[in-house]
């Protein structure tokens, strides 16, 4: 390698299988899949405008991500929604999440507060406008900010295999008039005693958040 080294790479281009799986999971995350539904090559090919070989890769990182799953003699179909699936993920988030926050707040600053507002307003001053892939990202974008912001970094790697699951429970959940209090007025008290340097509240904020996005979801999905 020569002394002047690697120059830096300023655009990243979106690849032709990066803009399908995106697409993809837009519309299972959106429900224009629904669970249960098959994925038939030909006409996913003929909607989407590719090869059946750019189909198949976007079934199998789907399927990684959990939102396809694989039957024998039948195929891939969008993942179905089940209780017992979904207690583990709040599980995992409630241990994440609480930690994150807990350790974000005792290590807050200025400029974290600055960032945390920021995100916090993107993802609420349009929410009404917004697609499920628009609040999936604007929701991972504060999320991230507080897993940083612990130093959290494997957490939030742990987190993001999740992320699209999460984003399927988010949007069943989002529309029951069951909750307790909303989900912008949930983060929004995250958000404050983050800010506001207060470690034992900001962990509680999270943990009633999930309490109430649980209740909710395992009342829509404990037949299933």
């Amino acid at each position: 390698m020569s002394s002047k080294g690697l120059d830096k790479i300023e655009f990243q281009p979106v690849t032709l299988r990066d803009q399908v799986q995106e697409r993809m999971r837009e519309a299972i995350i959106e429900g224009y899949f629904k669970p249960g539904e098959r994925l038939v090559e030909r006409p996913l090919c003929d909607q989407l405008g590719v090869s059946r070989t750019v189909v198949r890769e976007t079934i199998r990182y789907l399927e990684a991500e959990g939102l396809v799953q694989m039957i024998p003699n039948r195929g891939p179909i969008v993942a179905p929604l089940y209780w017992k699936e979904a207690k583990q993920i709040y599980a995992i988030r409630r241990m994440l999440e609480m930690s994150a926050a807990e350790v974000c707040a005792q290590n807050i600053s200025d400029a974290l507060v600055v960032s945390l507002q920021a995100a916090l307003q993107h993802l609420n001053s349009d929410r009404q406008n917004m697609t499920a892939t628009d609040l999936y990202h604007a929701t991972c974008d504060f999320y991230e900010l507080i897993f940083s912001g612990a130093g959290h970094d494997i957490a939030w790697e742990v987190v993001q295999r999740f992320n699209a699951r999460i984003s399927r429970l988010r949007r069943l959940t989002l529309s029951s008039k069951a909750r307790q209090q909303s989900g912008p007025a949930h983060m929004q008290a995250i958000c404050d005693a983050i800010c506001a340097g207060d470690p034992a509240t900001a962990r509680e904020a999270v943990a009633r958040h999930l309490d109430d996005v649980m209740a909710v979801a395992e009342s829509l999905l404990a037949d299933l």
